[in-house]
């Protein structure tokens, strides 16, 4: 097994050219960056999922609500994240590079962009919050629709907060300290669950509650991160917030960010469209659908915290020109990836019919969230890492195009199309969604594994 191992890591890093003795990251320093993103996404995505049981007392109608309108937000959220990454990459390779007076002068304009951006989306989604949840989700029962205006509502308002902190987060991401990030995301979601009990059980708000409870801890984490962000105890130091906008920069942090968000725009806009389809086939369906994709996200994020954390390694080694480097550090995290994604899938699975149960959920509902998620406990593990975790080294190397071309054409071909059809024509229910997305990861991850063998996503040059 060595022996095969070491051929097929020879034919994508030169060992020979690696300074094994003085390596870029020890394993210290990987553990340092990625626990604290793992743990970070994993505790996220398990108050994410405790605030859904906490909304579905107060009905189907209410967490069926949530789902709809944060089907739009995470939309959003993903354009955000999109430009967080590319201030990630920019600062990360300046800081390989061992230039600080460049990574801090591109981390002011990441903060100019995604200041104006948020803003301008912030006020677009309240303005025309219930025009835009008509337009998308079209006819759905007045009690769903009037506990989803009041959700987005709230939650519009919180888009700068949030965009905010993930830019600010990327750049003590990019120096390579994760764990001061987590700390502010974990007592965030602490005080947004203690805000949920206070104003939906308290002052009996339902959704609205839900919702202010998250504006407020948006708000928190902002203010908490740029504060932090004007001491000078790390490689990045904000102080001034009124920059002159420099072209050449924020054109260096678009042509990464533009891509990423044309593509988690896909996604996100793939994802309505199916949910277009899945809100026509009940309260029941929504809900079960809802809790499942809770699932689903809380047992990837691990996995998700290792590629987050592998593009501050890729910036670094790129930016230090170290490029075997770079790939071996890909292929060793994609092992801790896979190892990290089986032990959550298990993980999911054995919680699954307990949350169901604290949840309250309809018992039919429970039965086909239980399903879903062991379809997904099955799948995932055999095919996600092939299908994302190698896009993420790709694109800390600037290469972002061949990603957002390959992701859109596979959402919307096989997860998109093939759902709807099966949804719609066919009458299977809401596994079709699940079905879809397993074909998008086999296809999205036999052409993302071609393309790291290729090395052609080595041609690309960011800073």
């Amino acid at each position: 097994m060595n022996r095969l191992a070491e051929k097929i890591t020879g034919r994508i890093y030169d060992g020979s050219q690696i300074d094994w003795d003085h390596l870029l990251f020890s394993n210290t320093d990987l553990k340092r960056l990625l626990i604290p993103l793992m743990v970070e996404q994993l505790l996220t995505s398990l108050m994410g999922m405790m605030d859904t049981m906490m909304v579905s007392w107060v009905g189907s109608a209410a967490i069926s609500a949530v789902s709809l309108a944060d089907s739009i937000n995470n939309l959003v959220i993903q354009t955000f994240a999109a430009l967080a990454a590319g201030g990630t990459i920019i600062c990360s390779q300046y800081i390989g590079q061992k230039d600080l007076k460049r990574a801090n002068a591109a981390a002011r304009q990441v903060v100019l962009t995604v200041a104006a951006i948020s803003i301008v989306l912030a006020a677009l989604c309240f303005i025309w919050n219930r025009p835009l949840l008509h337009f998308i989700f079209g006819s759905v029962e007045p009690a769903v629709m009037t506990n989803a205006v009041t959700y987005f509502a709230f939650t519009s308002v919180s888009f700068p907060f949030l965009a905010l902190f993930q830019a600010g987060s990327a750049f003590y991401r990019a120096g390579g300290n994760s764990r001061f990030p987590m700390r502010i995301s974990v007592l965030s979601n602490c005080l947004n669950i203690v805000g949920n009990a206070i104003f939906i059980f308290g002052f009996h708000w339902g959704v609205g509650g839900a919702a202010f409870s998250t504006l407020l801890s948006r708000i928190f984490c902002a203010v908490v991160v740029f504060a932090s962000l004007r001491l000078p105890r790390q490689e990045i130091v904000i102080r001034n917030y009124l920059v002159k906008p420099d072209w050449s920069l924020i054109m260096k942090i678009m042509a990464i960010g533009v891509p990423s968000g044309i593509e988690n725009s896909m996604f996100q806009f793939g994802k309505l469209a199916i949910q277009s389809s899945v809100s026509t086939l009940g309260t029941t369906a929504i809900a079960a659908q809802a809790m499942t994709v809770i699932m689903e996200n809380v047992n990837g994020v691990g996995s998700v915290g290792v590629g987050i954390g592998l593009m501050t390694v890729v910036g670094q080694c790129l930016g230090a020109g170290k490029t075997e480097e770079a790939k071996y550090y890909i292929c060793k995290l994609f092992v801790i990836a896979e190892a990290v994604m089986i032990t959550a899938c298990l993980f999911v699975y054995l919680i699954c019919r307990p949350v169901t149960f604290l949840a309250g959920m309809d018992p039919q509902a429970a039965d086909m969230c239980v399903y879903m998620t062991g379809w997904i406990t099955i799948v995932k593990p055999i095919i996600w890492c092939f299908s994302f975790l190698t896009a993420y080294g790709m694109r800390a190397a600037g290469d972002v195009r061949y990603s957002m071309i390959l992701s859109s054409c596979s959402m919307w071909l096989c997860r998109v199309v093939l759902s709807i059809v099966l949804i719609r024509v066919v009458h299977i229910g809401a596994m079709a969604v699940w079905i879809g997305m397993f074909t998008d990861w086999g296809v999205r991850g036999i052409f993302y594994t071609h393309r790291f063998l290729s090395m052609k996503w080595l041609n690309h040059q960011v800073v």
